[in-house]
């Protein structure tokens, strides 16, 4: 253990990675009012506060926990009392701050994991059941997964906050077009749909 993360290219790779979804997780709250970063857009009360949240509780189960070296954090939406889906948004005395804050404590202490451990280091999910027996490399393929899939969706509630989408800088993958032009473009894929109907 201990090896320097600048030896390992494989583990200096993964963690780029995770980076990448944390920070792309984090620009969709950029901009957006207190009201808009905890309003529920879908049914089952999706925003973008309570997704940070979210993804911050785990991380640090995840890369604290598992491998016996716990954040220090407190998350008493976890605790076994707590109402459920506590951790999927901010109470009024939760602010954004705080919950960026917090997000970036835990990816702090996260990334100070990775540094100090080998990609075959082991760790134990309690909550994975017989599936539990993991290692560093396994928990940092998974946690580029969960915080991916949850930018995803910060993405899709962003759109339909200000209709702001991806990230709309170099490597961005949508067509660069005018708003006349995606409105054309829903159109016709809605009179696709439609003939299916």
């Amino acid at each position: 253990m201990g090896e320097d993360q600048t030896t390992n290219p494989h583990k200096d790779t993964r963690q780029r990675y995770l980076q990448q979804g944390r920070e792309a997780l984090l620009s969709k709250l950029e901009g957006v009012s207190e009201y808009d970063a905890r309003r529920p857009l879908v049914p089952t009360g999706t925003n973008l506060l309570g997704i940070v949240k979210h993804v911050a509780s785990v991380e640090s189960g995840y890369l604290g926990e598992t491998f016996g070296r716990p954040s220090g954090e407190r998350f008493p939406w976890f605790d076994d009392d707590a109402e459920p889906n506590a951790d999927m948004w901010a109470t009024a005395a939760e602010s954004r701050e705080d919950v960026i804050a917090l997000y970036r404590r835990v990816w702090a202490h996260s990334d100070a994991t990775i540094a100090t451990l080998d990609l075959d280091a082991q760790g134990t999910v309690p909550w994975w059941g017989e599936r539990g027996a993991v290692t560093l490399h396994q928990i940092l393929v998974h946690m580029i997964e969960e915080t991916s899939r949850h930018a995803g969706h910060a993405d899709i509630v962003r759109e339909l906050i200000d209709g702001v989408v991806g990230r709309r800088g170099p490597g961005d993958n949508l067509p660069d077009e005018e708003a006349a032009w995606w409105v054309t473009y829903r159109d016709r894929l809605q009179a696709t749909a439609d003939q299916f109907r």
